[in-house]
């Protein structure tokens, strides 16, 4: 299997939608992959963190008049709950999950839902967006902030709650060690330190949380970061220091 985590924002929207999200650089998926030896007809699963358009845009294309998936050969994963406040967002989130890119999804039969560990989000109060705030909260346990489940052998996921309702951080054992890809939990080596929270973050006080158990548990295990909107830094490892916990070494993907 080869499986691509997140695909980017894509390039399918308008003039306008890219005078507000300038894409920095020259650098496409397709030219990543094919440095690979890969094209998009070899992917075979496509793991979307979440469906905030930056990270989920470029998994569906335009064909002419219809939106299709870009990665014709892929199942696509989610999970139920997320997937849930996605298609029906709260007013704060509204313009980052755009229906062009997630309901094509859905539409092509090749949607995938991750079940262990999920609780779906049900909304049964009279006001969505209270129910959604609360289902929002619900799910996350002050004694597990960053429950774990298994996909497939050497990829695991932990949950997180605060930027987003059931956002998937990925977390791959590589020779001997454990990479975390850090999606949105930690979007760059900036936000380590505890109070940097994203204005992005639907519950600043759950990622506050959760950043602090994980960087924990990352600095007791030794684990790898890999961060997603790092301009500079693509991996980090972490120590403990007389401010806090703070990256230790910096490096890339294929130096280890």
């Amino acid at each position: 299997r080869l499986i691509l985590i997140d695909t980017g924002m894509g390039d399918k929207q308008d003039a306008k939608f890219f005078g507000h999200y300038y894409l920095h650089g020259t650098d496409t998926l397709d030219q990543s992959l094919s440095q690979h030896g890969f094209t998009r007809n070899d992917i075979t699963d496509v793991f979307l963190t979440h469906l905030h358009f930056d990270h989920c845009g470029g998994a569906i294309k335009r064909d002419n008049d219809k939106l299709v998936p870009a990665f014709p050969n892929a199942n696509y994963w989610s999970n139920a709950a997320h997937w849930d406040w996605a298609i029906n967002p709260n007013e704060r989130e509204k313009a980052s999950f755009l229906k062009e890119n997630i309901l094509p999804i859905q539409e092509s039969g090749r949607l995938n839902f991750i079940q262990d560990g999920i609780i779906s989000a049900t909304h049964k109060d009279s006001n969505p967006l209270t129910a959604q705030l609360n289902t929002g909260t619900r799910d996350h346990d002050p004694a597990n902030p960053l429950p774990v489940t298994n996909f497939i052998p050497g990829f695991a996921i932990r949950f997180a709650n605060g930027h987003t309702k059931n956002m998937m951080l990925p977390q791959l054992s590589y020779k001997g060690k454990t990479i975390v890809y850090m999606a949105d939990l930690l979007p760059s080596q900036g936000h380590i330190p505890l109070p940097y929270v994203m204005a992005y973050d639907m519950f600043p006080l759950v990622s506050l949380q959760e950043k602090k158990s994980f960087l924990t548990e990352a600095v007791e295990k030794d684990y790898i970061l890999y961060f997603e909107h790092d301009p500079v830094y693509e991996c980090c490892t972490l120590q403990q220091t007389e401010r806090g916990i703070r990256p230790k070494d910096f490096f890339r993907l294929n130096e280890i």
